[in-house]
Formats: C-alpha cells, structure tokens, sequence
C-alpha cells in the first residue's frame, strides 16, 4: 500500500462513527480478555500487568478500525 493509501486509510478508521464503533468493541473484547487473561491473577489478588491490561483494549480497537475503514474504502459508492 502507498503512503498516499495509508494515509488515506488512517483519515478514514480516525471517522468519528468508526472510531465510537471500535471504541465500543475494544470495551467489550478488551474486558473478555481481560478475564480470560488475568482472571486468575485478579480473583487471587496477584499482581496484574498494567501493559497486557492496556494491550487487551488496544488490540481489538485497532482491528475493529482497520477492518471498518477497509470495508468502507471497498465500498463501490464511496
């Protein structure tokens, strides 16, 4: 992909709408792996990990982001 493509493709996940969207799913997807991945560690009362906790969040916005932005650039009306 060109830089002109990627920077086009940023403008487009950075959209108000895809951002609240991906926002929403990394809430969701981010708190489930959360439990998955530290669960034990937080019902025990160990020490989490601060950087896998914001990491859980970050990754599922990203993806949400991309994908959406992708979709809306195949878009045959766009």
């Amino acid at each position: 992909m060109s830089a002109t493509g990627l920077k086009t493709l940023f403008r487009v996940a950075n959209s108000p709408s895809i951002r609240r969207n991906a926002i929403r799913v990394a809430l969701v997807v981010g708190s489930i792996l959360n439990l998955i991945n530290q669960g034990p560690a937080i019902w025990s009362g160990l020490e989490i990990s601060f950087v896998n906790v914001a990491l859980n969040y970050f990754v599922p916005f990203c993806v949400s982001s991309y994908s959406a932005a992708k979709n809306q650039l195949a878009r045959p009306d766009r």
